[in-house]
């Protein structure tokens, strides 16, 4: 499982019950382990039996543990492992979009976003600025791929997250608006009051290239840009940190609208 498999094959998408993912880095295996998640095996380099594995390994009873040097490990999986240590883990049952929406009143939409840094980068930053849910199209990357769960330094175990079903349209049915990132003629400042005074909002994020169809735009409730001195389009930044600043910058702003005293300014 270490190997042989790739990430598809990890998924087991014909029979999702039996999924794995891969966990990297101690300190990441130790918020999956906190949060429930079942572990397999656990690989390792050697000094790291009796030093930052040493907790996991005594967490993970009758779990499995294979270990080697750096070099052979490298070989083994293709890369250099985060400070040596790596866990296999069951994957968890799917949530439905309503099931992590129904307590949510300001969640991310990530439309089509294949970058694992980039989506990692958006659920660490949702998780540090309270986000309540994130939901991805059925086109973006897994959020339980190895190199998201490293960059959201497993963030991704405390945020809610669901495959996106349906549109938008969809989540009007579940009492929120929607707000889509794009730079048109008619889109309004992210602090715009008329946001701040919505009790359920869904932000909606597009891919690094591209950004969002126009479809998705028509069907937004509100298009929505982060305002840029200078006169600078945001389309022209690099794509990945694009994608990173806007993910920080959207969240930070919805995080402030969401507490009274910001509210109360605006209002």
């Amino acid at each position: 499982m270490f190997s042989t498999l790739t990430e598809t094959q990890l998924r087991n998408r014909t029979e999702p019950g039996k999924g794995i993912f891969i966990v990297e880095s101690p300190k990441v295996i130790k918020r999956a382990l906190d949060t429930g998640y079942e572990p397999l095996a656990i690989l390792c380099e050697h000094k790291h039996i009796v030093g930052d594995a040493a907790e996991i390994i005594e967490r993970c009873d009758n779990v499995p543990v294979y270990t080697g040097s750096r070099e052979l490990l490298a070989t083994l999986t293709g890369y250099v492992l985060t400070r040596g240590v790596l866990c296999a883990m069951r994957r968890p049952a799917t949530r439905s979009m309503e099931e992590v929406c129904r307590e949510a009143r300001r969640i991310v939409v990530i439309d089509s976003v294949v970058d694992a840094a980039n989506i990692g980068a958006i659920f660490r930053s949702a998780a540090a600025l309270g986000i309540d849910a994130v939901l991805l199209t059925r086109n973006s990357c897994d959020p339980l791929n190895r190199r998201v769960v490293r960059v959201s330094m497993g963030t991704v175990f405390f945020v809610p997250w669901a495959w996106m079903n349906g549109s938008l349209s969809d989540l009007g049915k579940l009492g929120f608006r929607t707000a889509a990132m794009a730079l048109t003629d008619d889109s309004i400042p992210i602090d715009n009051p008329a946001l701040v005074n919505e009790s359920k909002l869904a932000i909606v994020m597009g891919n690094e290239g591209e950004g969002l169809s126009h479809e998705t735009i028509t069907e937004a409730d509100y298009v929505v840009r982060i305002p840029m001195v200078h006169g600078v389009d945001s389309l022209q930044c690099s794509r990945w940190w694009l994608l990173c600043s806007l993910a920080a910058s959207c969240l930070t702003i919805l995080r402030l609208v969401h507490s009274k005293v910001i509210s109360d300014y605006f209002c």
